[in-house]
C-alpha cells in the first residue's frame, strides 16, 4: 500500500478530515484509481474506527470526527468514481430513521454500495418518515434503505413501508432495512424485501434485487 493510502485510512480512523483530503487527492495524482482508494483505504479506516467503538476505546465523538474524515475523503474521490466510467448498478435512497443519530454504519453501507457500482443519494440520520417518502416519489430509486439502530427506533421502519403503501409507491422500489436491533425475522415480519446483516451482506443482497 502507498504512503498516501497508508496516511488516508490512519486520518479516517483518526477524524483528521483534512489530512483525509489531502491524502485522497495524494493518491488520485500517483494514479490510484478512485475505487482502489475507496476499498483500500477509505472503507478499511472507517471499519477501523467502528472496530475501536466496538472495544470501547471509541466514543461518540470520536466516531463523528471518523465519519467526518470519510466525507471528506469520499468527497475528493466521488468525482473519480464517476470519471472512471464504471457501470452504474442502480440508485439507492438511504437514511437513518428519526430519532436516531447513528452514522458510522451508514457510512460503511454507502461507500461498499458505491464501490459496486450503485449511485448512492444519503438522507442522513434523523430522517423522518416523510423525507423518506417525498424523497422516494422525486428520486424513485431502485432501493430504499433505512437503518436504525436501537430498539426505540425500529417502529419508523413500519410507519415508511406503510407510507410507500398508502401513497402507490412499494410496487415501483425494493425496501432494504438494516442496523443492530434488526434482523430476519423483523424484516420479513414487516414486510421489508431484504435486510442486510453487515455492509457486505447489504451490497451482496442489494445486487440481488437488481437482478430481479
Amino acid at each position: 500500500m502507498s504512503e498516501a493510502l497508508q496516511r488516508l485510512k490512519q486520518a479516517v480512523i483518526e477524524g483528521a478530515d483534512d489530512v483525509a483530503a489531502e491524502a485522497a487527492r495524494q493518491a488520485l495524482q500517483e494514479g490510484v484509481k478512485g475505487l482502489d482508494i475507496v476499498n483500500s483505504a477509505i472503507v478499511p479506516g472507517i471499519q477501523g474506527a467502528g472496530q475501536l467503538w466496538k472495544e470501547n476505546q471509541y466514543f461518540l465523538p470520536d466516531v463523528v470526527m471518523a465519519a467526518e474524515a470519510f466525507n471528506a475523503a469520499m468527497a475528493v474521490v466521488r468525482p473519480a468514481l464517476g470519471a472512471e466510467g464504471a457501470p452504474k448498478t442502480g440508485k439507492v435512497l438511504i437514511g437513518t430513521v428519526a430519532g436516531d443519530m447513528h452514522n458510522l454504519g451508514k457510512a460503511v453501507v454507502i461507500a461498499m454500495l458505491q464501490g459496486a457500482g450503485f449511485e448512492v443519494t444519503d438522507l442522513g440520520v434523523d430522517v423522518p418518515v416523510k423525507t423518506f417518502l417525498d424523497k422516494t416519489a422525486e428520486l424513485q430509486p431502485d432501493i430504499l434503505g433505512a437503518g436504525c439502530y436501537m430498539s426505540t427506533t425500529m417502529l419508523s421502519i413500519k410507519d415508511i413501508l406503510a407510507g410507500l403503501q398508502a401513497a402507490g409507491l412499494r410496487g415501483k422500489v425494493k425496501f432494504m432495512v438494516g442496523g443492530v436491533p434488526t434482523s430476519q425475522e423483523f424484516a420479513d415480519e414487516v414486510g421489508a424485501d431484504a435486510w442486510g446483516k453487515d455492509a457486505l451482506d447489504t451490497v451482496a443482497k442489494a445486487l440481488k434485487l437488481m437482478e430481479r
